[in-house]
This record gives C-alpha cells, sequence and structure tokens, in this order.
C-alpha cells in the first residue's frame, strides 16, 4: 500500500466514515506531518499490509493515477497487470483475484 495525498482532509471536507472511525486528520504541510497521518490510519483502520509513504511532491499518485484512492497489481516485470477503478466504490475484489490467478497461470 502506498499512502498518497490525504482523500478527505478535515479542512477540506470530511466524510461521515471518517468521523466514524476516528481518522480526521487536517492535510499534512510537510513530509513528517504526512508520515504521521499515514502512520496513525494505519493503526486506527488495522491495515495489515505494509504500508509506505509516497513523498511530499505525489510522484506515485500522479504517475498511478491513484487518488482518492486505486488498486494496482504489478507483474514481475513492473507492469501493470490489474488497475481498478476509483476506490472504494470501484473495489472490485474478484477482479482483483481474477487477475492474480492469471500471473499464477502465465508464470
Amino acid at each position: 500500500m502506498v499512502y498518497i495525498t490525504e482523500a478527505h482532509p478535515s479542512d477540506v471536507w470530511q466524510m461521515q466514515s471518517n468521523l466514524k472511525d476516528n481518522v480526521v486528520f487536517a492535510s499534512p504541510r510537510s513530509e513528517e506531518e504526512r508520515a504521521f497521518v499515514a502512520g496513525s490510519c494505519v493503526r486506527k483502520l488495522g491495515i495489515q499490509i505494509p504500508a509506505v509513504l509516497d513523498e511530499f511532491g505525489n510522484s506515485t499518485e500522479s504517475a498511478y493515477t491513484a487518488w482518492p484512492d486505486r488498486m494496482y497489481l504489478i507483474d514481475g516485470h513492473g507492469r501493470v497487470a490489474y488497475k481498478s477503478r476509483p476506490g472504494p466504490f470501484g473495489f472490485k475484489p474478484d477482479e482483483l483475484k481474477a487477475a492474480l490467478g492469471n500471473l499464477a497461470v502465465a508464470k
């Protein structure tokens, strides 16, 4: 998981789910603030997969058009094997599972 630009900062707009999950943060103004917010979200949301931080210039988000969130599968050659629609409503876990299966068969 790559933590990118905060999708629902409290100083821009807020979703009820953020309030319910107690993950309400203003837009980070530095790398350090972004790291704090990302770590807090990982802990509070119980995310159990490895997470890294996009740099403050948002190069990963820009390269992958990942905002507000998106699922990708990168194959062993570094190519995009699957790209979901924007989440969370565009997430189709069965599509990702099929793409994983296709990679396993192609090996």
